[in-house]
């Protein structure tokens, strides 16, 4: 064996010894989550909704709450939970976010941020030596693409902190996520390193298939505020008609109001469509040189299409008046729905011109 061939042997080794330290952490992180939300802050909804079911009588106007800063009392008028756009307006009003806290769950919820940061230094540096060890784009098989979707997905949710935008509450959400996804790339997924076909070689891979990482990632994003505005938004529900709202409140109510959890969603899908829309335009491109035609309903070519619609319906919907709200986000799920198919369902299960890359 001669000195490049055992660089790279060495290259390959030291990515899967970064990766699973990148777990090693990543668990810690989920932890260190976990106890931000059990010791953590509330919203000020949930703070007002705690009130508002603790009162006696569901049809009373007021309530009085201790108010911790200040150590006495006032008295709130029970709020109208708003979650859906007013008549003649296009937009879903944002709500009041998770305003307020506690010094010990700020405290855990710094050092999950913080082990996020190092694990995700460590997830950096694996997908870069497993790129070093192949001389290519680290991205020419399901255990690459995976490993680095899941690197590109906690570096947004990093860009965000970063950005001083509010979204320290889907950490818990995404780090399980990516500790399911890199469990899965390393025990059913995992390919040795090696060369591409004839065909990948082109500096097209390193455009449309970063796209499409970077589009995914982002879109997970939003499927995952997608969701929890759903449970959100029937807990505001319940509150609202005065009920109990359900053995998970204490949870949901550390969650931003429903309003500023859809606005969330609706901006990263609406914000990521066109870089999708280049994906598969790239694509097409890449296809030509290769195979000698733009298009060819191939599996993955039609399911890459198939989101694009899907994710066009929605974002036709929020513009309709009718489908604000919960239909529109149905919608947005199925269309994530679809994008996750595309990965794992054709890869996995159908056979094209796509299919060449190993699992």
């Amino acid at each position: 064996m001669n000195l490049a061939a055992e660089t790279n042997e060495s290259l390959a080794h030291f990515s899967n010894v970064l990766i699973y330290s990148a777990m090693a952490v990543y668990t810690l992180a989920f932890l260190a989550h976990i106890a931000e939300w059990v010791f953590g802050s509330r919203s000020a909804v949930g703070r007002t909704a705690a009130a508002i079911t603790a009162a006696s009588a569901p049809a009373a106007s007021k309530v009085t709450v201790r108010v911790a800063q200040g150590g006495g009392t006032a008295v709130l008028e029970r709020p109208k939970i708003v979650t859906r756009s007013a008549a003649g307006t296009r937009d879903v009003p944002d709500g009041p976010g998770a305003a307020g806290g506690t010094e010990q769950g700020d405290l855990y919820g710094r050092i999950a941020v913080g082990l996020t940061v190092l694990a995700f230094l460590m997830h950096f540096g694996a997908v870069l030596t497993r790129a070093l060890s192949v001389q290519r784009a680290p991205w020419g098989n399901m255990y690459e693409f995976s490993t680095t979707f899941a690197m590109v997905a906690v570096g947004a949710y990093l860009t965000l902190l970063a950005l001083k935008k509010n979204v320290r509450w889907i950490g818990l959400p995404l780090v399980t996520t990516v500790l399911l996804d890199l469990g899965l790339a390393v025990s059913v997924l995992y390919t040795a390193s090696a060369q591409l076909v004839p065909a990948l070689h082109s500096y097209w891979l390193w455009i449309h298939v970063s796209c499409a990482i970077i589009s995914g990632a982002c879109l997970y994003l939003g499927a995952v505020a997608t969701l929890l505005y759903l449970f959100r938004d029937r807990y505001e529900e319940k509150l609202a008609k005065g009920e109990q709202p359900g053995r998970f409140a204490s949870v949901l109510e550390r969650l931003p109001a429903a309003g500023s959890l859809d606005k969330f969603a609706y901006r990263i899908n609406a914000t990521i469509f066109p870089l999708w829309t280049f994906t598969i335009i790239a694509g097409a491109i890449w296809a030509e040189a290769a195979w000698g035609r733009y298009w060819g309903w191939d599996p993955k070519e039609v399911w890459s299409f198939i989101t694009w619609v899907a994710y066009a319906t929605y974002l036709h919907a929020r513009a309709t008046a009718g489908w604000k709200g919960r239909k529109a986000a149905y919608l947005a799920l199925i269309a994530f729905g679809c994008y996750l198919f595309n990965y794992y369902g054709v890869n996995i299960f159908i056979s094209g011109k796509h299919s060449y890359a190993d699992v």
